[in-house]
């Protein structure tokens, strides 16, 4: 698990080592323990370690036997070890025993049907030095990041933003339309970012670079095709096996490995499947509702596993936003990413490897709202011109449950669901915003993956959406950039291909139904927990942010960052006070709403202003390979 920077250009920065260096130490957070090099006159390669496998000969780049191909590799490649073997019958030579080897030399003997052939989460480059032609390739799910901008004739790629800033070439411009979609979303939502002219490779994609031309293509995608011939216990059991064998691959390391675990049941399959001597949680200070120690523990004590924990105080959350902000690249508005910064912050006392229940929900059904499809479905035999018009009266009342059911069910689901978070509308952020975009609407972003399911059930089509938007923007960039912030790998054993291919089969009433979500799922974890954990409703991690923002200290700090010349620049600022007085004052909860755009302004400042981002810059050693 490691970081990489490269980039391409015409050779005017290609003997600046000090570029190359300053690149990989923005970003040596991602691993802390070792750096290399490799310059050839046409590429420039950086390359920062945390080593998991193969301690002492798995240091990168690496080359191939004539050094015509040059690899570097952020991830873990579970099933490596068969793939060798099959290579070294196939004649080729290995210099170490990791897993990054195995796709230099799997990329020579079976070229792009190589990805298919992985289990495992991967971001990685492959320089033909012959041809001048780069690979590159993004995991499934989009587990590890890959970002790539084109300025002044150099290709720039890497594991994170940041360590495009120092290079000449780079420009740092806002992108405008990004802000626009994030008010929607809640992170930057498509292959653009908060940067002007840096993209995001998407998951399952890969492409060539040759010539100054990019090519890019997808190679996988979850196709959900239920089988409702067989019983709920064939699936329970095919789960069971599935999950067991996909953590015993998630636990190949040469470090120890531990587990995350909070109150619910992802976390807690995870840590009762994986037999680790070690689990983490954290929690606030702010009654039950928001600290889920007392049930970590709890369950720690049935395994039993040694359970360490932390409360964090409102000081620490508030003092450590900005860097937080700073190691996400893109602003994310999500508070649960400071408490994953803080439950990867005290695991790293500890060891290097942790799991993690992430991916639960998009794959077996997990959210609430995936009920909602479900709710009184005689609803939906009135006309829907005539529920349309109820929705839009409706809208003018109070806010209130049956009243929301109403609203909601007056608009198509492409029109209603974008994802787990539905910050502002369309019209909404057009009038807080000053600046005008060409930003697209939230239902033109997920229109693409409607389209791939428009023959599904409610439910699925809402799956389908998060796992290519939700999970990737949100749940997996705060996963990635909040434990690698804290020189941590984080593992993700229910985002394996094995069990998707059996969740894509699960029929739709073993995914959701009248009694809970995930039931399937539910039912297997219930042979290794009690129903106190098993059947525990999906709570998220609850954060209380909508009660500080009420206390004085909180709502000053806010409101300063909601009247400065930031947010004066960007934003309807009278429109910002109004958000948050509602608040304070009990008229509304707007407290999402509210913290979506202080994320913004955090971060603004962040990557905007020279003094705070200069701050951040990261020396170390920078031997030479």
């Amino acid at each position: 698990m490691c970081g990489f920077v490269g980039y391409i250009d015409g050779g005017e920065t290609q003997l600046m080592e000090p570029v190359l260096h300053a690149m990989a130490d923005r970003i040596r957070h991602r691993g802390p323990d070792d750096a290399d090099y490799y310059m050839d006159g046409e590429i420039s390669l950086g390359f920062r370690r945390l080593s998991i496998i193969d301690l002492e000969g798995g240091r990168q780049p690496i080359l191939n036997e004539d050094k015509s191909k040059v690899l570097m590799f952020n991830g873990e490649i579970y099933n490596y070890q068969s793939l060798r073997e099959d290579l070294l019958k196939a004649g080729h030579v290995f210099t170490t025993k990791t897993d990054s080897e195995v796709l230099l030399h799997g990329f020579e003997e079976y070229g792009t049907d190589l990805l298919n052939k992985l289990r495992g989460m991967f971001a990685f480059i492959i320089w033909d030095k012959n041809t001048k032609t780069l690979f590159g390739a993004r995991d499934y799910f989009g587990i590890k990041p890959f970002y790539y901008a084109k300025m002044q004739g150099t290709l720039m790629f890497g594991s994170e933003i940041k360590s495009f800033v120092e290079h000449p070439h780079f420009k740092r411009e806002l992108n405008e339309r990004a802000l626009e979609g994030y008010l929607s979303f809640q992170y930057s939502p498509g292959y653009e970012t908060f940067f002007k002219n840096v993209y995001k490779l998407p998951p399952a994609h890969y492409f060539f670079y040759k010539d100054g031309k990019m090519d890019m293509q997808r190679y996988w995608i979850p196709e959900f095709n239920a089988e409702e011939d067989k019983p709920l216990e064939y699936w329970v059991d095919e789960i069971e096996k599935t999950f067991d064998d996909s953590v015993n691959a998630h636990k190949i390391a040469d470090v120890e490995v531990g587990s995350f675990l909070s109150s619910g049941v992802d976390s807690s399959y995870v840590a009762c499947s994986a037999d680790v001597d070690k689990t983490f949680t954290v929690g606030f200070d702010n009654g039950e509702k928001y600290n889920e120690i007392s049930y970590a523990k709890e369950l720690s004590e049935l395994i039993p596993v040694k359970n360490y924990s932390k409360t964090i105080t409102p000081e620490e959350f508030w003092g450590n936003f900005g860097k937080i902000q700073y190691h996400m690249d893109e602003p994310l508005a999500d508070p649960s990413a400071v408490a994953l910064y803080f439950v990867c912050n005290t695991a790293s006392k500890y060891l290097k490897v942790v799991m993690s229940g992430e991916g639960a929900d998009e794959i077996f059904g997990g959210y609430n709202i995936y009920k909602e499809p479900l709710a009184v479905p005689t609803y939906d035999k009135i006309p829907f011109p005539i529920r349309r018009f109820i929705g839009k009266v409706a809208s003018h009342l109070p806010k209130k449950s049956g009243i929301n059911f109403l609203i909601r069910r007056g608009k198509k689901l492409e029109d209603r669901f974008i994802g787990n978070a539905y910050m502002f509308t369309e019209e909404e952020r057009k009038k807080l915003l000053k600046i005008k975009t060409d930003a697209p609407s939230p239902a033109e972003v997920v229109k693409p993956f409607y389209d791939r399911v428009k023959d599904k059930d409610p439910v699925t089509k809402m799956q389908f959406v998060d796992l290519n938007a939700w999970m990737v923007g949100d749940i997996l960039l705060k996963a990635d950039k909040m434990s690698m912030a804290n020189s941590l790998e984080v593992r993700v054993p229910f985002l394996d291909k094995k069990i998707m291919e059996l969740a894509e089969r699960i029929p739709l009433k073993y995914r959701v139904n009248d009694e809970n979500t995930k039931f399937a799922m539910r039912k297997a974890a219930l042979r290794r927990m009690p129903e106190k954990w098993a059947g525990k409703k999906k709570l998220g991690f609850p954060v209380p942010t909508r009660v500080w923002l009420k206390e004085d200290k909180y709502y000053n700090i806010v409101k300063e960052k909601f009247t400065g010349e930031v947010a004066q620049k960007y934003f309807n600022t009278d429109m910002l006070v109004k958000l948050l007085d509602d608040h304070k004052n009990g008229k509304a909860d707007n407290s999402r709403r509210v913290w979506t755009v202080y994320t913004f302004l955090v971060w603004y400042d962040q990557f905007f202003n020279d003094d705070i981002l200069n701050g951040y810059a990261e020396h170390t050693d920078t031997k030479t390979a």
